[in-house]
């Protein structure tokens, strides 16, 4: 178990740490209602919208998670012309979210709507182009990176599969990384993990993994098999396969071997109402306390306190310093 005090030096040292996050810019749509009748027109619901809300979704939700911890956090990504994108200017703004890496692009920027009644989702609705970035978004977005990477502490890439992260923006970043000895974190998404090579630590979930590997994972020997393979594969120098209520398990390539250690993290959470978002604040909590000095099992544990709080909220959560320092002081009595 980590050391109360060491856990509490390494919290009060994420303030002010500088992340750059890179990836999926999203802009979360809710709109609130009541339904008492049914359409005439087809068998579907009418609601009755009473109200309407906007939150940062994708990378800029990781970008919050990093602002609710008292870091610093900077977008890189791409919006689109219009109302959606100068909203989500404004929500990234007052977060206190740095936006110099954000480019317009011809796509709309990407908007989910959920239409909620009497506390049900009834329907989402997408508005997306994920096509690959291109032209002078993705060179205004190369020019950003090369001197935007070197100048944080450490770099998530965001990754929601809507056009922005490519194999050529992975490297990129990893280029420049490499200046500073820059730690390079990826929220991975399935189908992209050939992007992902030599990166500082990759977190994904059990259904991720179990794709990205080529390795089916339903027991402990399978799961140490898909996690080895994983480093194997893309040479980076750890994962990190969230595993729901079985907690984390961390893989960690051992310098100058071949071998891996692995080390298993039981969850920490008391009660599991929701677990959106929780990826988002695993990434960012992780990435945080490693650029402010924890090893990476102390940013294991730190990071797995941190989803123990906000799987047991409805809805996207972030979770606060103060919050943080009382979970990790409660498990340390």
């Amino acid at each position: 178990m980590l050391n109360f005090m060491t856990s509490f030096q390494i919290v009060k040292a994420l303030k002010n740490r500088k992340v750059l996050i890179v990836g999926d810019l999203i802009l979360d749509r809710y709109l609130f209602g009541k339904v008492s009748r049914i359409s005439p027109e087809a068998p579907v619901p009418i609601v009755d919208v009473v109200s309407e809300s906007f939150l940062l979704g994708g990378s800029a939700n990781v970008a919050n998670n990093i602002i609710a911890l008292g870091g610093k956090a900077t977008v890189a990504g791409i919006i689109g012309k219009g109302t959606a994108g100068q909203v989500l200017q404004d929500l990234l703004a007052e977060s206190g979210i740095a936006t110099d890496g954000i480019f317009e692009d011809k796509r709309p920027t990407t908007v989910k709507t959920r239409v909620i009644a009497h506390n049900q989702q009834v329907v989402r609705f997408d508005r997306e182009d994920r096509t690959r970035i291109d032209g002078k978004s993705l060179a205004g977005l190369m020019a950003y990176l090369k001197k935007a990477v070197p100048a944080h502490d450490a770099v998530i890439v965001s990754d929601y599969k809507k056009g922005v992260i490519s194999a050529a923006i992975v490297s990129a970043i990893m280029k420049h990384a490499r200046q500073n000895s820059t730690f390079v974190a990826v929220d991975p998404k399935v189908g992209h993990f050939h992007f992902y090579k030599n990166v500082s630590l990759i977190t994904p979930n059990l259904v991720e993994a179990s794709q990205g590997s080529g390795i089916e994972i339903h027991d402990e020997k399978s799961l140490l098999k898909a996690g080895r393979a994983l480093i194997s594969r893309l040479g980076c120098s750890s994962v990190l396969i969230t595993r729901s209520e079985d907690g984390m398990s961390l893989f960690k390539k051992m310098p100058g071997t071949r071998g891996v250690t692995v080390e298993h993290f039981p969850t920490v959470a008391k009660k599991v109402y929701d677990v959106t978002g929780a990826g988002d604040t695993v990434i960012a909590t992780f990435a945080l306390s490693y650029a402010a000095g924890a090893t990476l099992e102390q940013a294991t544990v730190i990071a797995n306190h941190a989803a123990g709080i906000v799987v047991g909220e409805v809805g996207t959560a972030t979770v606060s310093l103060e919050r943080l320092t009382a979970a990790l002081k409660a498990s340390a009595f």
